[in-house]
């Protein structure tokens, strides 16, 4: 230290505590020491985009005065980064896209339980892990978007009818690496066995040929411009991209609603509290904004999602969640089938 200091009096403190803070940093990163963050502040590992969660944090910064870092990726490669870094990641908590990924942090034992008394009181067991170490944020189905002048909807009634050879040339969907396809057949898998859910991977691969996109909002405006005649996607695209262009000939399809039907395949965005959070009453102080009724309106309206606190409600301009039966299969199972429908995707071929 004295020597640094006899540096700074003959060089000065511009540019070289600058050129000093990044050689630090470097060097933390090479030896595995965390960087150090004030107690005024949370850590965020997040798997959803930065555009659909920073607003909701960035009203958070505003109205408590504490700081977020946040640091965006895809989930699955978040739950990577958490078992490298083990002891020494600077992450608080770890907010994803969906229950799959949250689900195999626990697993993992990467997550604690989130002891905040509003949890329970706020959030329903279906849209929590046992323990408390996840928690579901907001709600989104996996639907049928189809173009209106192309498509009577009267004459779909399931989402594994996209499967059959009749939607040959008329299908997009996601790529193979997408967590949503994963999630939602995974959900398949759980509702309808492992024949079914293979006869869907099968169908599907080969109905959308070449139309594979990598973003939901690229299947959108494919079957907007009649591009196909219909897709699948997460419903919040389907009315953030009407919001935008409100003459657009597309509309939601929620499928499987006849009694034995597998339901509507819901799943949510999530928050977990990770097992070596630095600043645990800061990360608490977050997760009760964003399941408070403030931060659940935001997310219902910014991202056109369903809240999960039930005292909040939906946008107007989306189904209300009492117009669909969903999928009553437990959101914990999904990282338990996430690795046999990898597999199975590969083995198909999916693009």
């Amino acid at each position: 230290m004295k020597m640094i200091t006899q540096i700074v009096r003959k060089f000065g403190t511009f540019p070289f505590l600058s050129i000093l803070s990044t050689f630090v940093l470097l060097v933390s990163v090479i030896i595995g020491v965390p960087q150090l963050y004030a107690e005024g502040t949370v850590v965020v590992y997040s798997g959803r985009a930065e555009r659909l969660i920073k607003p909701v944090l960035d009203h958070f910064e505003q109205t408590t005065g504490t700081t977020v870092q946040l640091l965006t990726a895809g989930s699955t490669e978040l739950v990577n980064r958490l078992r490298a870094e083990k002891a020494r990641t600077p992450a608080d908590v770890f907010i994803t896209n969906e229950a799959g990924a949250l689900e195999l942090a626990r697993s993992l034992h990467l997550l604690q339980p989130i002891r905040l008394p509003a949890v329970a009181t706020t959030i329903p067991k279906y849209f929590r892990a046992p323990d408390n170490s996840w928690i579901g944020l907001s709600g989104r189905m996996w639907v049928i978007v189809y173009n209106t002048n192309m498509v009577d909807p009267l004459t779909i009634h399931s989402l594994l009818d996209l499967a059959t050879p009749s939607w040959k040339g008329k299908l997009a969907i996601p790529t193979a690496n997408s967590e949503y396809l994963q999630a939602g057949a995974s959900m398949v898998l759980a509702s309808k066995g492992e024949r079914t859910a293979n006869e869907f991977l099968q169908g599907i691969r080969d109905n959308a040929g070449n139309e594979v996109y990598g973003k939901n909002r690229q299947i959108v405006d494919a079957v907007a411009k009649g591009k196909v005649s219909v897709g699948i996607v997460n419903h919040y695209y389907i009315f953030r991209h009407l919001a935008k262009n409100p003459k657009a000939p597309i509309a939601p399809l929620i499928t499987d609603q006849e009694e034995g039907g597998m339901g509507a395949i819901m799943n949510v965005a999530g928050i977990g509290l990770t097992a070596y959070a630095k600043h645990v009453p800061a990360a608490h102080q977050l997760i009760a904004f964003l399941i408070s009724p403030t931060g659940q309106e935001m997310f219902a309206h910014i991202n056109k999602e369903y809240p999960v606190n039930p005292t909040v409600k939906t946008d107007p301009k989306i189904p209300a969640a009492s117009s669909f039966r969903a999928s009553s299969i437990p959101l914990t199972l999904l990282a338990e089938l996430r690795d046999p429908i990898i597999q199975e995707i590969q083995r198909l071929g999916l693009r």
